[in-house]
């Protein structure tokens, strides 16, 4: 019995030692690297991309829901509150999961001479890419006539490419003007629908040509022709708009309505990203938001994707 004691006085003691040595343990926090070993540092995340879009009431998204939607997303450089096309492209590219800050210079009215005469000290930086949208009519006095468009291009160029020899530079081709095809006094009055757009993207071409650092075109007048050909679009506002098709201008038959600017900022999208714009899908926030119907927004991305397509220029990724 004596011996019976002393065991359990010897597994007693033994138990009083090991039990605060275990809670210890247990109370001490993780090691989470070796003694002496360096801390990690996270990796440093990329910068995002800048992009300016200098332009007139086509940028900006007048007369329509789309003028001061989000436009605490973008920056205005005139502290105006617009958000428009470049609204809608800050949308697309975060639903596409890339990172561009995006800023705007827009006067309504306006040419790009205007921007450099009397806008540049806003914008002189340096930027990674930048759109130019030219005056509705290329010029006001003498509609039609590139020369100015050539000019200023070229003025811009030169500014941009002093503070960024490697900043990419797109100019967007307008769509065609209802009222310049169907009232008598427009420019192009009597013309097929499709040959205002068709002149301006003409213009385009040639201010490139005139301005090797120029990148590309952005078609949106051409996508503009496809959804009106496609039969996506209503070709004539004036007589009516056709069961089941999209008026892509607004009640000016001038600028354009939710519908053409949505387009407009597709084909910027896909022609600055090089990301296929119906991979932003039926539930596109934007084109919800704005009261567009998912089928809608997919008729208008196919459109988009077909023309960048066709473009000849940068390819949307399928």
């Amino acid at each position: 019995m004596r011996y019976g004691h002393g065991i359990w006085f010897l597994i007693g003691a033994a138990a009083l030692v090991v039990a605060p040595a275990a809670a210890a343990q247990e109370s001490a926090p993780a090691q989470t690297a070796a003694a002496g070993a360096a801390p990690s540092v996270p990796a440093a995340q990329a910068a995002p991309k800048t992009i300016l879009f200098i332009g007139n009431s086509f940028t900006q998204g007048a007369h329509s829901a789309a003028r001061n939607w989000r436009a605490g997303s973008v920056t205005d450089l005139n502290h105006a509150g617009y958000g428009g096309v470049p609204a809608l492209f800050k949308l697309f590219t975060e639903q596409a999961g890339l990172d561009y800050e995006v800023s705007l210079e827009t006067q309504g009215g306006k040419s790009l001479g205007f921007h450099y005469d009397e806008r540049r000290a806003l914008f002189d930086r340096s930027w990674d890419i930048v759109v130019l949208q030219e005056y509705s009519t290329l010029d006001r006095e003498k509609p039609g006539d590139p020369a100015n468009y050539v000019r200023n291009v070229g003025r811009l160029v030169s500014l941009f490419k002093a503070r960024n020899p490697a900043v990419d530079i797109r100019l967007s081709a307008n769509w065609t003007r209802a009222d310049q095809i169907y009232e008598s006094q427009g420019r192009w009055s009597g013309k097929p629908v499709t040959a205002m757009a068709d002149d301006l993207r003409a213009a385009a071409d040639r201010a490139r040509t005139a301005n090797p650092s120029v990148a590309g075109i952005v078609p949106v007048g051409q996508a503009w022709n496809r959804a009106m050909t496609t039969g996506v679009a209503d070709p004539n506002p004036y007589d009516g708009i056709g069961y089941g098709q999209l008026d892509l201008w607004t009640y000016d038959h001038y600028h354009a309505s939710v519908a053409g600017y949505y387009l407009s900022a597709l084909v910027t999208f896909g022609a600055i990203t090089g990301v296929d714009p119906t991979t932003l899908g039926a539930k596109e926030k934007g084109a919800d938001e704005l009261g567009l119907s998912d089928a809608q927004a997919m008729a208008l991305q196919r459109v988009a994707r077909d023309t960048l397509n066709g473009a000849g220029g940068a390819q949307a990724r399928r």
